[in-house]
């Protein structure tokens, strides 16, 4: 079964939950960015606050304080009072965020510091939420549910942050000094997301991308190790697929994400008569899409399965080896 043919027939995602943009993370309001603007992104010189009076009027310690309050709301996707969070029209992947004019221009800049980090964490998490629909496939939900695991310690690091700024023990340096460590791993997951959203990817392709930006964040050991865990999560649903396919010569494959697609319009009856017969060549045969982990075994996997269906088909029975027996093997 083909990806397409699959994918028409998944469960679809109820009306109610596209109509609910709150459960989706596609919320904020658009804005349009004029060319030639001689701003920085993310810092407007337009006063946009949302408050009744402007952030300028108080005093600087007060200022720092207000300012804090709204970025921990915007690590988190919520706009503040004096800073508010904008998606470029036309583009889904591009946010902006906007300050009051007339804050202290210091505190402009610690905010301008902190904003790539809440658009990261802004774009993985439209990504969960829009990935973890039935029509996206196995590998991009458990990539999904790693990456939602990893949101939660990032949302507690910031409640911790939240629990010291209560007890006065915060300031804009040591927010920065806080958050700094969860910038390169957030961007990089974030680029990942951006790739994965506007290419479609599913199946390999997704796991394709993920070891390619591992590759290339070799230089840095945290990131690489992160990108790693995160490939080790997504294919895990994907092994599942290619594990019945090595051991019992069947394709479970739900969303048409595996790297052998299957004929089924092919019929078994003739292999007695000819052992070459159309059934043998063409009901099983490899995609153009194949993981690269994979790549070097695609021929030998595809032709192990084969065996095993061919065997299942004419009606021997095939003992399928259990994980603790083939273990008791190799120790053998």
């Amino acid at each position: 079964m083909d990806s397409a043919a699959a994918i028409s027939l998944c469960p679809s995602t109820p009306a109610w939950n596209l109509d609910r943009p709150f459960l989706t993370g596609q919320f904020y309001q658009e804005t349009k960015i004029t060319p030639g603007t001689t701003e920085y992104k993310g810092v407007s010189a337009d006063s946009s606050s949302g408050a009744d009076k402007a952030i300028g009027c108080y005093h600087a310690t007060i200022q720092e304080l207000i300012v804090i309050d709204d970025l921990l709301s915007t690590l988190i996707g919520i706009e503040g009072r004096y800073i508010s969070i904008k998606k470029v029209r036309g583009k889904e992947d591009d946010i902006t965020f906007q300050v009051d004019a007339s804050m202290d221009l210091a505190l402009q800049e610690f905010a301008k510091r902190l904003f790539p980090l809440c658009e990261s964490y802004i774009l993985i998490n439209q990504f969960v939420e829009t990935r973890s629909q039935f029509k996206t496939g196995l590998v991009n939900h458990a990539f999904a549910a790693a990456l939602r695991a990893l949101l939660l310690d990032y949302q507690a690091m910031v409640a911790q942050l939240e629990h010291q700024f209560r007890l006065g023990k915060l300031s804009i340096q040591g927010l920065w000094f806080y958050c700094q460590p969860m910038m390169g791993s957030m961007q990089a997951l974030s680029m990942v997301v951006k790739k994965a959203a506007a290419n479609n990817c599913v199946g390999s392709a997704v796991l394709n991308l993920l070891q390619s930006q591992a590759k290339a964040m070799a230089g840095d050991h945290v990131v690489r190790s992160l990108l790693e865990k995160m490939s080790q999560s997504a294919s895990t649903a994907y092994l599942g697929i290619l594990e019945r396919w090595v051991y019992e010569g069947v394709i479970d494959d739900p969303y048409g994400e595996f790297f052998i697609a299957e004929n089924k319009s092919l019929q078994k009856e003739s292999l007695t008569q000819d052992y070459d017969a159309k059934y043998w060549q063409q009901r099983y045969s490899l995609k153009d899409e194949i993981p690269s982990f994979l790549a070097n075994a695609a021929e030998t996997i595809l032709i192990t399965g084969k065996y095993l269906n061919v065997m299942r088909e004419c009606g021997h029975s095939i003992q399928v080896l259990t994980r603790s027996h083939c273990c008791y093997m190799l120790t053998q």
